[in-house]
């Protein structure tokens, strides 16, 4: 395994993604990777039980993690963009690279700019165009700000898959803000549709319809994943459409889709906890709609 051209990089946010990159970095060659996350202070969390599995060296400050670190690479839910940079500033090496993954609005990237760049730190927008689990650190990104190309030159021979986009902060996650409307909307319909089609029983048929009219190889096999990636990562992508709401409303234009795609994928986290997301569509549709009987049974 070759070394590096970045032999220090903290990770801060050690979920999902912030694993699977931590993992990443080690195996391209980086020699030490410091992790932080919040959620260590509970020894019970997800978290902190992950710390066994990586080869990772967890800290317990966003500050300890940071020091001396060449790259500090944050992913963290879209709400704690600007306290993540927060927390990083005052320990952040002169020189050393911010690469902000993080699902926030145009407008919170150059808060988050500002915040780190005047602490010394060399601050990289990035926008991840697609889901990181099955590319990891290859996911294609967006990146922005003055420091970008840079970071490219440095960070590619690590396996990232890097477009530069703009100078300018903000706009590479305006892309991945538009595309949120998009895509957690399909999810938001899918659900919404699944959940009514199986209880009037016409499943099939709509199903059948919408392979009519939308190209898209099995309707069931997308429906389902559509439907799990709601019911496992709702909480999260609720976050990031609040984001999205904002950044429509920075735009000029009204959120209202927006919005109410925040709402579905709160409910259907809620909807998910505790289901078998193994099963079938159908099955899983059922165990959906059980556990919206629960709920509305409990709040009467």
């Amino acid at each position: 395994m070759s070394k590096s051209n970045l032999p220090h990089v903290a990770v801060i946010g050690f979920g999902e993604v912030g694993r699977i990159f931590a993992e990443d970095f080690l195996k391209a060659g980086v020699e030490r990777v410091t992790v932080f996350d919040t959620a260590f202070a509970d020894k019970n969390s997800d978290a902190s039980k992950a710390l066994t599995h990586y080869k990772v060296v967890p800290t317990t400050s966003a500050i300890e993690a940071v020091k001396d670190a060449d790259l500090v690479f944050t992913s963290v839910t879209a709400a704690n963009t600007l306290a993540a940079a927060q927390s990083v500033a005052p320990g952040i090496k002169k020189g050393a690279y911010y690469l902000d993954i993080n699902s926030a609005s145009p407008g919170v990237k150059r808060e988050a700019s500002e915040i780190i760049n005047k602490a010394g730190g060399r601050y990289v927008e990035s926008a991840v165009m697609v889901a990181v689990p099955p590319h990891r650190i290859a996911s294609p990104m967006f990146l922005g700000g003055t420091h970008a190309k840079d970071f490219m030159a440095l960070a590619e021979p690590l396996g990232f898959k890097l477009t530069f986009f703009s100078e300018e902060i903000g706009r590479a996650s305006s892309v991945k803000m538009c595309r949120s409307v998009m895509i957690k909307g399909m999810e938001s319909l899918i659900t919404e549709c699944m959940l009514t089609a199986r209880t009037l029983g016409v499943e099939k048929e709509v199903l059948a319809c919408l392979g009519e009219t939308l190209p898209v190889p099995d309707w069931e096999k997308f429906a389902r994943y559509m439907l799990t990636r709601t019911l496992q990562h709702g909480k999260r992508r609720a976050e990031e459409m609040r984001e999205v709401a904002k950044t429509v409303e920075e735009a000029g234009v009204e959120p209202r889709m927006a919005s109410a795609i925040a709402v579905r994928q709160d409910d259907s986290y809620l909807l998910g906890r505790g289901l078998d997301l193994s099963q079938g569509l159908a099955d899983l549709v059922d165990a959906m709609r059980a556990a919206q009987d629960t709920q509305k049974k409990a709040a009467e």
